[in-house]
């Protein structure tokens, strides 16, 4: 047995459609993003998880909002879990990026960029988003289920520190889709990803491989 957690992004946003950089800008789900997260929420709830914690900003907030309703659970609120902060990249295309701050954003997709626009670094976002899912993990049983509701950066983060690989390492899991999640199992020595950027609940593991 053991805890779950399910790292599920929110849904879609208008900046999402647009290409912009949202990072901790509180931008609201568009109508598409809302059936997302109703639809989504309906498959979790079968998880029937006994927490739900959720960044802040109104798109996380909101999604999480969606399973609360079907499981009853009011929503734990938790800046931990916010996006990265991007500085003054947020607001911003890649275009509008790449004019302003020419060789910025090469250098980052070529790991050489820390901050990008001045903001967060990679593991400074994923030991406050670490923390936050420990924290509610603490109030939790040992074989309970939490719903982090969070975003494509910080949820990564959150994920690979979560399953101990080292931060160059990170890039590996693919950003995770709009209102799709990660169902992660804690062994007794580990945290293993069962399902990743998943819309469907997992299917049982039939290997030899245990």
């Amino acid at each position: 047995m053991g805890q779950q957690v399910v790292v599920w992004r929110h849904g879609r946003t208008e900046w999402n459609l647009a290409g912009r950089f949202q990072g901790q800008s509180d931008v609201a789900l568009d109508s598409v993003g809302v059936a997302q997260a109703r639809a989504s929420a309906r498959i979790l709830a079968a998880l029937r998880p006994a927490a739900i914690l959720s960044s802040d900003l109104s798109r996380a907030a909101d999604t999480a909002a969606e399973l609360g309703k079907l499981t009853g659970h009011q929503v734990q609120l938790d800046p931990g879990l916010r996006e990265t902060y991007l500085g003054n990249w947020q607001g911003l295309t890649r275009v509008e990026v790449d004019a302003r701050f020419p060789g910025e954003e090469a250098a980052w997709l070529r790991g050489e960029l820390e901050r990008r626009g001045g903001g967060e670094s990679m593991p400074e976002v994923a030991e406050r988003a670490v923390a936050a899912v420990q924290g509610a993990l603490e109030k939790l049983g040992p074989d309970d289920t939490l719903v982090a509701v969070t975003h494509g950066g910080s949820g990564r983060v959150l994920i690979g520190r979560l399953c101990g690989l080292p931060p160059e390492h990170w890039s590996a899991l693919g950003v995770l889709s709009n209102c799709c999640w990660t169902v992660l199992k804690h062994r007794p020595d580990r945290w293993a990803i069962l399902e990743h950027n998943a819309g469907t609940l997992p299917e049982p593991v039939m290997s030899d491989d245990l």
